[in-house]
Formats: C-alpha cells, sequence, structure tokens
C-alpha cells in the first residue's frame, strides 16, 4: 500500500498541466489487471515518434530494464504509449524518469554545443571583415 503511494507520488511529479485554465493530463500510466508495478504503459499526450523512439532508445540503455517499447495510437492522435517492463525490485516508472532526465540532459549537451558553434562562427567572420578593412 505505501509502494502504490509513494508511485503515485512519483507520477504526480510528472503530470502538467495545459494553459487556458483548463488543466490536462500530458501522462498517464496505465497497469493492466493483475501487472506489478514493475510492468507498467505510461501515456504520453502531445507527442509523436521522436520523443517515443529517444526515449525508448534512452530507458534501454538502463541493464535492469527487459523490455521498453512504443506505440502511436493513430496517426491523426498526437500520443504515444511507452510500455516498460522491469526486472527484479526496480518499479517501471524510476527507469522512465532517468531516461526523461538522461534525454533532456543530452538535449542540453546538443544546444550549448550548436550555440558555441555559433558563436565561433559569428566571431570569425566578424574577424574576416575587420581584417578586409
Amino acid at each position: 500500500m505505501e509502494e502504490d503511494q509513494e508511485l503515485e507520488r512519483k507520477i504526480s511529479g510528472l503530470k502538467t498541466s495545459m494553459a487556458e485554465g483548463e488543466r490536462k493530463t500530458a501522462l498517464e500510466m496505465v497497469q493492466a489487471a493483475g501487472t506489478d508495478r514493475h510492468c507498467v504503459t505510461f501515456v504520453l499526450h502531445e507527442e509523436d515518434h521522436t520523443l517515443g523512439n529517444s526515449l525508448r532508445y534512452m530507458i534501454m540503455k538502463n541493464p535492469e530494464v527487459e523490455f521498453c517499447g512504443y506505440t502511436t495510437t493513430h496517426p491523426s492522435e498526437s500520443k504515444i504509449n511507452l510500455r516498460i517492463q522491469t526486472r527484479g525490485a526496480l518499479p517501471a516508472v524510476e527507469p522512465f524518469q532517468r531516461g526523461l532526465n538522461e534525454l533532456m540532459n543530452v538535449c542540453q549537451h546538443v544546444l550549448d554545443k550548436f550555440e558555441a558553434s555559433i558563436k565561433e562562427y559569428k566571431d570569425q567572420n566578424a574577424s574576416r571583415n575587420e581584417a578586409t578593412f
């Protein structure tokens, strides 16, 4: 019972709300009847293959994850179902959170490198323009 409350607390920390005063859940956690917290399907609304495939890759790097896969419900719907099954005592929500954090870190690293390259390019062009005068 305490484990279920802890799991629900972790999931509620992952939920986001939309603007316009109307609260919409961007993330749902679905468990099939008879399964435990080691096999969970996460429904991510307003997402597609871009996040699904990247997140699946990051989660599968964890050796405690036995299975991770995603599906899109329908081409006209913007939501994906991400299923995670873990080995041992690790609940599925933990590799999900870790995968999200690692993916954010990778994206931030790419953004930092991109911005540094743009700055370097602009600095080189500025020094060339000064040298021609």
